[in-house]
């Protein structure tokens, strides 16, 4: 065999393919140490190659000083002939994509613990300033010891021209967080959302955004909530239910902010209480989870339900109406017995041939009807789809959501799609009639 080199690596075995290169084993001379080279097969022009360059190192280069047992470690980068490459550790185990797909049985702890050691290295790196961006089973190395290893930082930085669509790097969909569908800018809580599909994919064996082509994935990823885990698997905690919900949460407010919190939840399952109602950061509306008996799709108001406000919220206990009527009835009945003297407590005057009077009775007072809510419909034909808001307080996302029950009154109605200006409209429900919403972002 004709001995061939990467830089100054040579090259001693082809360890795998994937879509953006290969990789190799080689040796570095210059150390003498056995290495992985990843490599990076680029398609462009001169221009775009340098500006990929510049970015592809700057980000290595940030990735290179982070030095944590759960991140690979990064030795080198350069380009050659056209194909970036990056030098890092030699690691001796396993994907987590070969395990996953080749159904290897894992038990509970130890997907927690796989997964924590993920989130260990994600903060560690945040901390840092450096966000992955592509948290994915084929990125997670498990050597034989049982460490949990990242590996491809740097690797998700590919030029506009090797993209599918605006902001999506090439490859699987699957893992992407809803503000990287769209092409926002991303940070750590991004990461937070791939580690809870991948989470979500370890717990079930099924991922929880699936679809026919990339198009149907990424409507699913904004619009859909996925099954919660504890009815695909009865036998989980519903503990895994909350979790998960936090990490899938379609705007960044509502998920964990920091991958450490999210580790020290997973480590605590067995003794992690969970809320009956959890707050989210973008609305203040008090959300909580729904476990079915019936396995059927969630939406994301099924699975993070907003519960109803009690029914005493806003007035105080001694407002409320049975409060009122109560004390008044109490109020008379001890009248009347502060009056009422009973014989041979003080001398009666001797009255003849006179019947004594009936004593009259209580009157009964009825509790007054508690007056339903009067309502109004709202329908909504949002195209291609937005963030519903009434009054400032997230409703859904439409489609699906195309009806909305609100008091009778007027509301401010805000429909916000991250790729355009937001609607907005001053809208007064009548009782019981349907207005009609109908919007299409351009």
């Amino acid at each position: 065999m004709i001995k061939q080199n990467i830089g100054r690596y040579e090259i001693i075995s082809e360890i795998g393919q994937g879509a953006m290169g290969v990789v190799y084993r080689a040796l570095d001379p210059l150390l003498e140490r056995t290495v992985a080279i990843k490599t990076i097969s680029l398609d462009l022009s001169k221009d775009e190659f340098e500006e990929f360059e510049q970015r592809f190192y700057r980000e290595a280069r940030s990735a290179g000083r982070l030095n944590h047992p759960n991140i690979v470690t990064i030795h080198d980068v350069g380009n050659t002939e056209n194909v970036a490459y990056m030098a890092m550790e030699f690691l001796e185990g396993m994907e987590l994509r070969d395990i996953m797909d080749a159904d290897m049985l894992l038990d509970l702890d130890r997907i927690v613990e796989i997964v924590s050691q993920v989130a260990d290295g994600l903060a560690f790196a945040h901390e840092h300033g450096v966000v992955h961006r592509d948290i994915k089973p084929s990125n997670i190395m498990i050597l034989k010891n049982g460490v949990a290893k990242i590996t491809d930082f740097g690797i998700a930085l590919i030029p506009s021209s090797s993209r599918t669509v605006a902001g999506m790097v090439l490859g699987s969909p699957k893992y992407m967080s809803p503000e990287q569908v769209v092409g926002q800018d991303v940070d750590r809580r991004s990461d937070i959302f791939s580690l809870g599909v991948l989470l979500y994919e370890m717990l079930t064996g099924k991922a929880p955004f699936r679809g026919e082509n990339i198009s149907a994935i990424m409507y699913r990823i904004l619009n859909e909530m996925p099954m919660a885990p504890a009815t695909l698997k009865p036998a989980l905690p519903e503990v895994f239910d909350y979790i998960v919900a936090r990490a899938l949460a379609k705007h960044p407010d509502d998920r964990y902010q920091r991958a450490d919190e999210m580790a020290a939840d997973l480590r605590n399952y067995r003794t992690l209480q969970t809320p009956l109602n959890f707050h989210s950061g973008a609305d203040g509306s008090t959300r909580t989870l729904e476990r079915r008996k019936t396995p059927r799709p969630l939406d994301e108001q099924t699975l993070l339900m907003a519960s109803a406000a009690p029914l005493s919220a806003g007035n105080p206990w001694w407002k409320r109406p049975f409060t009122l009527w109560g004390g008044a009835i109490f109020l008379m009945l001890g009248i009347f017995l502060l009056n009422w003297e009973k014989p041979g407590l003080k001398e009666q005057p001797q009255i003849t041939n006179v019947k004594p009077a009936a004593m009259p009775e209580k009157p009964e007072l009825p509790l007054p009807p508690i007056p339903p809510q009067v309502q109004g419909t709202l329908a909504l034909a949002v195209t291609p789809w937005g963030e519903v808001f009434v009054d400032g307080k997230r409703e859904g996302v439409s489609p699906p959501l195309n009806e909305l029950q609100l008091p009778a009154g007027k509301h401010m109605i805000e429909i916000r799609n991250p790729g355009f200006l937001s609607y907005s409209q001053t809208l007064v429900i009548e009782p019981e009639s349907t207005h009609k919403i109908k919007h299409k972002f351009k």
